[in-house]
């Protein structure tokens, strides 16, 4: 289709529908007044593509997993940028910073790049030497060379700051506040009203989240229920381990959910969980989104103490931290947390930090990239 504004593509590995920073990220773009294709990928398990403002396209691909699906996504997404008119790039994570660079130098537009995570220490990798040596080289070729950089958090920024002496401005993934959401009873969720709702919810439920020890937390948790929604690489091993420990009715396994209707489920919940463990840099740096969307419901807050998730709760003291990862102390600290009177004082002082931490403070910070971007675009037309 013909049009007179700016293209800027969007590219990331996922398969789109569950990422709620991406997909705030191509509205800043649009009112930046770039036309907007978000390219991804799509899975057998993949849900629908919702109404969007942008365009959105998922590739198929032969392989769904490993170094021959790493291979094939980079060469699609390379030719597919190559191919397609635009004047910005915007690369979601390492594994898709390759093409992205390399058209951004071929066809001279400028490439913003958006790091979710330290992706060089993701257990994943840590456990896998060849290849994290592999990912590390391709960061830091590409990486110290780049002029628009964006991640997470402060922690982050300040490592990448020291690694390759480049700049990342901090742009937290704060949830935007439903819009005309409309509440759904517990009985239409289908969950029970004579029990309190423990919530931990992520698309990114791997090992060492804390996910197994909770689950054997609850064999001596009290008039409770777990629900786990998302999905992750032990979503198959948390439903064994839960037919395993006899607890089919205390927790409870959602797979991934459009975030139209989790927001219903995290209203719903007294305490949201974020009990990532502290074995490797990116989860101990980390800031998930699941912390701005239970504060954003209102839902009182159990996590690991790791240090920024530390600076929000304690600022606002909307929650409290596990001692370890041993189950039977998370069952007593979420016992604790359950109390009536507990629960009410976290659940008020979540008003005042959902209202000072806002996506729009932090979307201010990436349209000033987004900006810069674009007037490098400019200067560049001038100079061919």
């Amino acid at each position: 289709m013909f049009t007179t504004k700016k293209i800027a593509l969007v590219s990331v590995i996922n398969d789109l529908v569950t990422d709620n920073r991406v997909q705030k990220t191509c509205r800043a773009l649009i009112e930046c007044d770039y036309e907007v294709k978000l390219i991804g990928r799509k899975l057998p398990e993949s849900l629908p593509l919702p109404s969007w403002p942008f365009s959105a396209e998922r590739m198929v691909l032969l392989f769904k997993k490993g170094p021959l699906f790493y291979l094939f996504f980079n060469v699609r997404l390379f030719f597919k940028l190559l191919f397609s008119k635009s004047e910005l790039l915007y690369a979601n994570d390492l594994d898709t910073l390759l093409p992205n660079y390399l058209v951004s130098r071929i066809k001279n537009i400028p490439l913003i790049y958006d790091s979710h995570e330290l992706f060089c220490d993701v257990p994943e990798l840590l456990n896998s030497p060849f290849k994290r040596r592999i990912w590390q080289r391709l960061e830091s070729w590409i990486v110290p060379k780049l002029k628009h950089c964006i991640t997470v958090n402060d922690s982050i920024a300040s490592i990448f700051k020291e690694r390759y002496g480049v700049s990342f401005v901090s742009v937290r993934n704060i949830s935007e506040k439903p819009e005309n959401l409309i509440p759904k009873t517990r009985p239409e969720l289908g969950l029970p009203s004579d029990k309190k709702i423990i919530l931990l919810q992520g698309a990114g439920i791997n090992i060492d989240r804390g996910a197994e020890e909770l689950i054997e937390s609850m064999t001596d948790v009290k008039n409770a229920l777990l629900l786990i929604i998302g999905s992750g690489d032990v979503w198959e091993g948390l439903k064994q381990k839960i037919v395993s420990l006899g607890l089919e009715d205390k927790v409870w396994m959602i797979y991934k959910l459009p975030k139209s209707e989790l927001v219903q489920y995290t209203a719903l919940a007294d305490l949201g969980l974020s009990i990532d463990k502290n074995t490797n840099l990116n989860y101990y740096y980390s800031l998930p989104n699941k912390i701005f969307d239970y504060l954003q419901a209102g839902t009182p807050i159990l996590a690991s103490r790791l240090p920024e998730i530390e600076k929000i709760i304690s600022a606002y003291n909307v929650g409290d931290f596990i001692p370890d990862h041993n189950p039977a102390n998370i069952a007593k600290k979420i016992n604790e947390m359950l109390l009536p009177e507990v629960l009410n004082e976290y659940r008020k002082n979540t008003k005042k930090a959902s209202e000072e931490l806002t996506w729009k403070n932090e979307k201010d910070k990436l349209l000033r990239v987004i900006s810069e971007a674009s007037l490098e675009k400019t200067a560049r037309g001038k100079n061919n």
